[in-house]
Formats: structure tokens, C-alpha cells, sequence
């Protein structure tokens, strides 16, 4: 996975302006330069697109650090149209895994490969990933956080508030319309939580992580001079679960949610 996201990266042609850079933080998600940010993001479901790390381009767009040292990660299908990482997630191993879960008709909705450059690979705050990927009851959806480079308090492992799957999701990003464009805003409201509660949770290159799709977590900055590569992705439980038509992320009529077992 690795030496593959190494030929992507080389080989990456993204247009100035659709240069994004990423941010769970609310204020940034909802501010972008202009609609084709947006539109580069919202459509990006069916797609593998590129997204970048905070100040790393000038006012012209064009990159103050080296490319392949200011992406922040590649999303949203690399499941589906990239060979190697469509063989990872579809792999013995995670149907499996699937499996002695009770996953029926599990589908994948999203696959992002994340970088957490040396440095500067941006902290995600506080979240779960229900507020963005929401379903219909709660509960059917699981992340399968891979780490390909061992992940330490040093260079932003996943911090966890146990328990914190029992007590619902406390906002979500929903799809909108300003005018004839799409748009995203948030209903609700992330709830100042103490630090205290949060453990962390190192792993090692190989290891895998499952993400309840209700529990609170979020990652540190990277202020090491170590990346932290993992390539994660999201399973829907879909027999009788209904996906959100207010989500950002809508399957199309060129890619269905594929099923995970083949």
C-alpha cells in the first residue's frame, strides 16, 4: 500500500484550484475558497482525490513545501478503483473479520489513505464518524483503521473516550442547497469534552483498529519528524439500514456502495 500511494503522490495532477486543504474543525470545513472546492469535495465519493495539510500553499496556490510532503490524505474510493488498495479491503482477512462480527450485507462506503506528515500532519479534533456518514437506526457503521507506520503519542496515535458509543451522535454535516449549488452545514453541536477522558492508543505498523461509528476520537498533531501512514475505511451493515439521504457522501449511479464480500 505503501509503494503504491508512492506512484500516486508522484504521478498527482491537481488543478490550482482545486487545491483543498483539509480540516475537521468546523469553521474550516464549511469555509473554502469557492464553489469548485466544494464541489471538488462533495463529489469526490466515487472518486480518488487529493487533499492537503494546512499552509501549503501560497495566495497563487501553488506549494510552498514539496508535494508529496503536503498532502494530507487521498480519498474518497480507493476501494474501488485503485487495484491494490480494492484487493486490501476486499482481502480474506476483513470479510473474515466481517463475518465473526455479524456483518450480513456489509458495503464500503469510503476509503481514505492518511499521512499525517512529519511536523506539521494537522490534529483532528474530537468527532465520530456517525456525524458524518450517519445511518438509519445507529450503530451499522465500522471503520477499519489500518496503521502502516507504527502510530505513537509522538506522531498522533487515535485517542478514544470509552463508552462514549452508548450516548448517540451529537451533530451532523448534511448536505444543502444555496441556490442551485450543493453545499454542506452542521445541525447540532460538539460538546466541549474533558481531555481527561480521551486514551490514547498506539499501534504498530500492521495493526488494525476498529472505530464503533458512535465513539468519540480524534489524533494530535504530528510534531515528530515521523509520518504515521494509515489507510482506513467504513463498512455499512446494509440490510435494514437505511443511509442518510442528507449525507455528504451519496453512492452514484457509476459506483453503488460496492459489498464487501466477493
Amino acid at each position: 500500500m505503501q509503494q503504491r500511494i508512492g506512484k500516486l503522490v508522484a504521478d498527482m495532477d491537481v488543478p490550482v484550484h482545486c487545491r483543498i486543504e483539509f480540516s475537521t474543525r468546523e469553521e474550516g470545513q464549511l469555509r473554502t475558497k469557492g464553489q469548485g472546492d466544494k464541489d471538488y469535495f462533495l463529489s469526490s465519493g466515487d472518486k480518488i482525490r487529493y487533499f492537503f495539510e494546512k499552509d501549503v500553499f501560497d495566495e497563487k496556490g501553488n506549494f510552498l513545501v514539496p508535494p508529496e510532503k503536503s498532502i494530507n490524505k487521498i480519498g474518497h474510493a480507493l476501494h474501488a478503483y485503485d487495484p491494490v488498495f480494492r484487493s486490501v479491503t476486499h482481502s480474506p482477512k476483513v470479510q473474515a473479520l466481517a463475518k465473526s462480527l455479524g456483518l450480513q450485507m456489509p458495503v464500503i462506503v469510503q476509503s481514505m489513505y492518511i499521512f499525517k506528515q512529519p511536523h506539521f500532519g494537522g490534529e483532528v479534533d474530537p468527532h465520530q464518524d456517525s456525524t458524518f456518514l450517519h445511518t438509519e437506526p445507529l450503530g451499522r457503521l465500522l471503520g477499519l483503521w489500518i496503521a502502516l507506520e507504527n502510530a505513537t503519542l509522538e506522531n498522533g496515535c487515535l485517542w478514544f473516550i470509552p463508552g462514549s458509543h452508548t450516548g448517540g451522535v451529537s451533530r451532523r454535516l448534511v448536505r444543502t442547497s444555496d441556490g442551485s449549488k450543493p453545499d454542506v452545514s452542521f445541525l447540532g453541536s460538539e460538546p466541549v469534552r474533558d481531555a481527561s477522558l480521551f486514551v490514547p492508543t498506539p499501534a504498530r505498523r500492521g495493526d488494525l483498529v476498529l472505530i464503533h461509528g458512535e465513539v468519540v476520537h480524534k489524533s494530535e498533531k504530528n510534531l515528530s519528524d515521523r509520518s504515521r501512514h494509515a489507510y482506513t475505511f467504513h463498512l455499512m451493515e446494509s440490510l435494514g439500514t437505511v443511509w442518510s439521504p442528507e449525507n455528504w457522501l451519496q453512492p452514484s449511479a457509476e459506483l453503488p456502495f460496492p459489498p464487501l464480500y466477493t
